[in-house]
Formats: structure tokens, C-alpha cells, sequence
């Protein structure tokens, strides 16, 4: 969920945002120059520090939100990050003297060479979505250290289950398409999607792909809460214990959740209370939380 006209366009350019914005991609160009040679691609997030991005492209994928994708100065780069990851960026928005960082963790395979892609829904005032979503291409967008979640291994379950609500599909969605683009990586996975109503379901065609390329690996439970029509291939309602426990039968699988923190709660339990995932008979090591 990650954007030239620096000149022209001095205001709503990120690069005003940080001083050092600029410095840095084309600190990044050299460094990429550098490694030129190397075997192994350069890394476009290696390290710490602020990396500077130049935005290729924007898609708008509903009425609030939208895909960007991001090039790297050097081509044969990669973004160097490992499952699971988010990248936080650092914006300024007009008319306020601090900069707002926030997280948004990228849909792009993270191997992918040259670029890597976002989806950023924007939120009533929220400062950083609202400016990233007024980028348009040759805009810049400044990113600083990677944040690290859950460290994912091939196989370290048979079986995992994604349960996401909203715009939280996207750390989910990375670990699905993570695990499934691993040759060596045979975790079968089962996601739980709930949105308010049928243009919420983001990344719905990517979904959908996995299903038809891996139909005894991969499956999905549509769950909308209004929906505008009598659609077929989802369920009405809401993420409830009784729906869970039709779809979450291996009690020694990994649970991974991301969504709005009223299902969050209601999930994992309030406070150490217990959640529904503590009343369908998961322990606390099994519940990943992003």
C-alpha cells in the first residue's frame, strides 16, 4: 500500500517531506550500481534508513482504494524483505510541520524485480492515506526501515488459517501468496474474509487465481455483512463463532488474523479474557496477530 516532477510539483512531492528524501534515492541508484555486478540482486530495503521511491503507476480498485506501484532505481533490484513484512512511510501532509508515518505492507511478491506494489485504502481524515492517494505518477513517496512480523518458515505447520476483515486483507494476503509461491513450502491454507459489501473484497481476482491454481491447498469463505445484491460465492453476516467453527477443524493449525480492532478483540479476547478462538479450542501460541 505504497509514489517526478520534483520541481514542478514542490508541494505534494514526498520528497519535501524529508530533507534527506532526494539524497537517499540517489544514494539508493549508486549503491544499486555498486552491487551492478554481484550474483544476488541488489535489495532495495537492506538496512536501515530512509529509501525515497519514484510512483510508476495508480489503479483505482474501488471507491476508496486504490493500487500503487513503485519502481526501484535499479530494475534488477528486490525489496529484500522476508514474510512477513510492512514497509512504514513517511509523509507530510499540507499544512502540517510534522512528518506521519504509518505501515502498509506491500502485495507485490516480495522477489519481485525493478518494483513493488501497494493497495492503500483511505480513511475519512486520515492524513497519511488521503496524501498518498493525491500521488500521481512521477510523485515520490519516502519509505524508512522494514517492520518486521511474524517469522514465516516453509512448513511450519500443515495448516494454516487467515481470518480478515477490510483493508487488513493485505498482511494476509502477503503470507498466503508467500507460502504458495514456495515450491518447497506444502502448508495448506484456509482464509475467512469479511467485508461490509461486495467492492470491499480486495485482491477478490488474486484470490480467486490461488484457488484455481492450488483447489487442495488453498480454499476461502467470503463473509459480507450488507451485501447489494444476491450474489452468489459469499455468506452473509458477520465472523461469528459458529461460522469459525465450521471452517477452522484442524485444532493444531496456525491462526493469523488482521482487521478492525472491535473483530480483532473479538477474536483474540479482550483484556486476557478469552476470544472465540480460545472458545473453539486454540491456545495462545497458536494465535499470530498482525
Amino acid at each position: 500500500m505504497f509514489r517526478t516532477g520534483l520541481l514542478s510539483r514542490p508541494v505534494r512531492s514526498i520528497v519535501s517531506v524529508v530533507a534527506i528524501g532526494s539524497g537517499a534515492y540517489f544514494a539508493q541508484s549508486l549503491l544499486s550500481t555498486a552491487h551492478a555486478e554481484s550474483k544476488e540482486p541488489p535489495k532495495a530495503f537492506a538496512g536501515f534508513g530512509f529509501t525515497t521511491l519514484r510512483l510508476q503507476s495508480t489503479k483505482d480498485v474501488n471507491h476508496n482504494t486504490k493500487r500503487l506501484v513503485f519502481e526501484f532505481p535499479d530494475p534488477t533490484a528486490t525489496s529484500g524483505l522476508s514474510l512477513t513484512s510492512a514497509l512504514l512511510t513517511v509523509t507530510r501532509p499540507e499544512g502540517r510541520w510534522l512528518p506521519v508515518p504509518r505501515p502498509y505492507t506491500p502485495i507485490s511478491d516480495l522477489n519481485q524485480q525493478g518494483t513493488i506494489e501497494f493497495m492503500v485504502k483511505k480513511y475519512p481524515n486520515g492524513k497519511a492515506s488521503s496524501h498518498i492517494h493525491s500521488l500521481v505518477p512521477g510523485d515520490t513517496l519516502t519509505f524508512a526501515t522494514a517492520l518486521k512480523g511474524h517469522a514465516w518458515t516453509p512448513n511450519q505447520t500443515s495448516q494454516v488459517y487467515l481470518i480478515a476483515g477490510g483493508a487488513g486483507i493485505t498482511p494476509i494476503y502477503q503470507l498466503a501468496q508467500g507460502i504458495l509461491n514456495n515450491p518447497a513450502d506444502t502448508t495448506k491454507i484456509n482464509l475467512v474474509f469479511g467485508v461490509n459489501t461486495e467492492r470491499d473484497l480486495l485482491l477478490r481476482e488474486e484470490l480467486e487465481g490461488f484457488k484455481s491454481r492450488f483447489p487442495d491447498r488453498f480454499d476461502y469463505t467470503y463473509v459480507v455483512s450488507h451485501p447489494e445484491g444476491l450474489g452468489d460465492g459469499f455468506q452473509k453476516g458477520y465472523i461469528t463463532q459458529e461460522l469459525l467453527g465450521g471452517v477452522l477443524k484442524d485444532g493444531k493449525a496456525k491462526v493469523f488474523v488482521c482487521g478492525p480492532s472491535a473483530m480483532e478483540t473479538s477474536l483474540v479476547g479482550p483484556c486476557g479474557r478469552a476470544g472465540i478462538l480460545a472458545r473453539l479450542g486454540f491456545e495462545k501460541s497458536q494465535i499470530v496477530k498482525f
